[in-house]
């Protein structure tokens, strides 16, 4: 019988709508508590029945969620040792230097090491790290389109919207809500640039996380009874550079960044 060995294994059987049925307010949040053993997979009510079957509630040995993060970390970190970072550079929108491959992510650049180790100006936290990993490892070197589709149009992104919402598109717009002047100056300071193919908005910036992975952020002022609300987009081709579940979690990671940032403004989100 098949084992689920961390949250994030547990996470993906679930259906990610966070419709709270089980008690806790995310998917993300019940796959931990079922991780820890204070919950079953059972007490999920939209659980299929032949997945619930098929794993039988066997977890292997607990760990915390960071440690889970550091072990997919030091994984990926071996992947990226394997390969030939030059022969990758093309298709990943970076140049070499030497044995290392130089990528701007938000603009600045990041040096990937033959070790896989990164060094940058920038403070590179985990969920920004593990995501360039990912996409050195899966981009495809896909052309952009130069169009925008919301999150839920990417690959499989109608499963990931409710885990997205909660988790990346909703903590943004509540440092937009308290500081809307801030938001601005931090997307811009992460050389965010005004685009000509954009949508009606009162903020409406194109970021540059990755290479090939641009995303257009969309704020609109709360007005005549209306509440304020916020929408990413992506470039279709990004299907083809690293896929939904990457972006989930950078952008996941963004959110965290821009609410740390927001925090030591004295901002509380």
């Amino acid at each position: 019988m098949p084992q689920l060995n961390n949250t994030i294994e547990i996470l993906k059987i679930l259906d990610r709508t966070n419709c709270g049925d089980c008690g806790e307010k995310t998917c993300l949040a019940f796959a931990a508590e079922v991780f820890n053993g204070r919950k079953t997979l059972g007490q999920c009510p939209h659980i299929d029945p032949e997945t619930l079957k098929k794993f039988g509630g066997e977890i292997s040995t607990r760990s915390t969620l960071e440690e889970d993060q550091q072990k997919a970390f030091d994984e990926m970190k071996e992947k990226i040792s394997r390969i030939d970072l030059c022969e990758k550079a093309e298709a990943v929108g970076g140049e070499c230097r030497g044995p290392a491959l130089i990528l701007k992510v938000f603009g600045k650049n990041v040096k990937v090491a033959p070790d896989g180790t990164l060094s940058s100006d920038i403070h590179i936290n985990p969920w920004i790290a593990l995501p360039i990993f990912n996409y050195i490892l899966s981009c495809g070197g896909a052309p952009e389109s130069g169009t925008w589709v919301p999150f839920r149009e990417l690959k499989d992104g109608k499963a990931w919207q409710g885990l997205f919402r909660r988790q990346c598109e909703t903590p943004l717009k509540n440092v937009a809500d308290r500081y809307t002047d801030l938001f601005n100056d931090m997307i811009e300071l992460f050389n965010g640039k005004k685009v000509d193919n954009h949508y009606d908005s009162d903020i409406s910036l194109a970021l540059r996380p990755l290479p090939k992975i641009p995303m257009l952020i969309c704020y609109w002022r709360p007005e005549d009874g209306l509440e304020s609300d916020l929408n990413l987009f992506f470039d279709p081709a990004t299907d083809q550079n690293g896929g939904t579940e990457m972006v989930y979690y950078l952008t996941a990671g963004i959110a965290k960044m821009f609410g740390k940032i927001a925090a030591r403004h004295g901002v509380s989100v």
